[in-house]
């Protein structure tokens, strides 16, 4: 199941804190070899974290991280606005109707697995963006996820990119839509009705803001 949950709350999981932080590590620090930190329990934790982001987790039925990704909004600090602004020409993305997403992972566990998990993260991403009234969401990618992005059906605006090869990041923005959302449950084979029913169970008093 998707689990939307703020930083602030996640001593509440411990397990799921535990998984998510340490496969983050495996993922960015010893597959991908990031310049990322890891501290001393094991954690790829930056200073993002610190900023109470809401986190997208596709928790098992174990109580562990199957995937992740994290959302903060570009009104404050983002890390498209610190060190990438050299792929945007200098523009900065901020806007209340925006928010950016980081930290894309999926638990080493499940290979094999990664469309599925992958196809339900940007689903849920999408639906929260429909829920705060949203237009886009804004991140930064490498080579590899651009044929992810085109097989689970929510391609971004490339608005600027860097380097060649594997070694090529972008900037891209993504549209907030219902028809994104339901094309992507289509590629997850899950109905159009599970997204909003994932957040609900996580924000059960929140009232959607209409789109204009």
């Amino acid at each position: 199941m998707i689990r939307y949950i703020y930083a602030e709350e996640l001593d509440t999981l411990p397990q799921l804190k535990h998984t998510m932080f340490v496969d983050r590590a495996t993922q960015f620090k010893t597959r991908l070899k990031w310049d990322v930190s890891v501290n001393a329990t094991g954690y790829e934790i930056d200073e993002y974290d610190t900023l109470n982001p809401m986190y997208v987790i596709w928790q098992m039925p174990d109580g562990t991280h199957g995937g992740s990704m994290r959302l903060l909004p570009t009104v404050g600090q983002t890390m498209v606005n610190d060190h990438f602004t050299h792929l945007t020409k200098g523009v900065r993305i901020e806007s209340a109707l925006i928010w950016e997403c980081t930290r894309f992972c999926i638990s080493p566990r499940f290979e094999g697995h990664e469309k599925e998990i992958a196809t339900a993260l940007l689903c849920a991403g999408c639906e929260i963006g429909l829920e705060f009234g949203l237009t886009d969401s804004v991140g930064v990618f490498d080579a590899r996820m651009v044929r992810i992005y085109r097989r689970i059906g929510w391609e971004p605006t490339i608005l600027g990119t860097g380097g060649t090869g594997a070694d090529k990041t972008s900037v891209g923005l993504w549209k907030v839509s219902e028809e994104a959302r339901d094309r992507m449950c289509l590629n997850a084979g899950i109905s159009t009705e599970t997204p909003s029913a994932w957040f609900e169970a996580s924000f059960p008093t929140h009232i959607p803001v209409q789109a204009a």
